[in-house]
């Protein structure tokens, strides 16, 4: 009777963390392999592209180094409108600042400590733009802070991503403009997701 009940526990426990991840929509194994299957799409970008700086400086490729992907780093934070928004430069690695006009503010709570950072838009592009540095930076990231590229519904949440956070071509070779974090998005919390610092072998 009891090797029943046991097998029954087993049973119930399997079907919760099937119901648990039904509910978040995906499974551990799912996400992991899109992460992967992203990331390859982006390492052969870099191998391959005539837009890639490796090519286009005709520099060797020695691979991108990543973090494993982790659904921690997957977060829905709150999101609020910029009131009044204004044209901001950002300083870039060149010196030469780029505008940015002002978006909106994605607020999260990671290892227990809240987080705010000013999302941007690229008028011309028509694109979100979102520049941080973290507790990694210039450690096991580069030290000019990640990107991340970003969509929004209008809703009052905005998904963050951080297993697809990316290095601006800077991290790989001099002669690039790269757009530095704002103040606002130095985070004061380890994002150990995303891309890793390149280093040629």
């Amino acid at each position: 009777m009891s090797r029943n009940k046991g097998i029954i526990g087993a049973v119930v426990v399997v079907v919760i963390i099937i119901f648990i991840y039904s509910f978040q929509g995906q499974s551990p194994e799912s996400y992991k392999a899109e992460i992967e299957k992203k990331r390859d799409a982006q390492e052969s970008f870099m191998r391959n592209s005539n837009e890639s700086p490796f090519v286009e400086q005709n520099i060797k490729f020695e691979g991108l180094k990543f973090y494993p992907p982790n659904q921690k780093y997957k977060i829905r934070a709150r999101f609020t409108a910029k009131e009044n928004p204004e044209v901001r430069e950002l300083a870039t690695s060149e010196g030469e600042p780029e505008e940015y006009l002002e978006y909106g503010y994605a607020i999260f709570t990671l290892d227990n400590k809240e987080q705010q950072l000013i999302i941007l838009e690229n008028v011309q592009e028509g694109v979100l733009f979102l520049a941080f540095a973290d507790e990694t930076s210039a450690d096991e990231t580069y030290g000019g802070g990640r990107y991340l590229e970003l969509k929004h519904d209008g809703s009052k949440s905005i998904l963050l991503d951080f297993n697809l956070a990316y290095n601006p071509y800077c991290a790989y070779t001099a002669g690039y403009s790269c757009p530095l974090p704002p103040k606002e998005n130095l985070l004061t919390v380890a994002i150990r997701a995303g891309e890793k610092t390149y280093k040629e072998l």
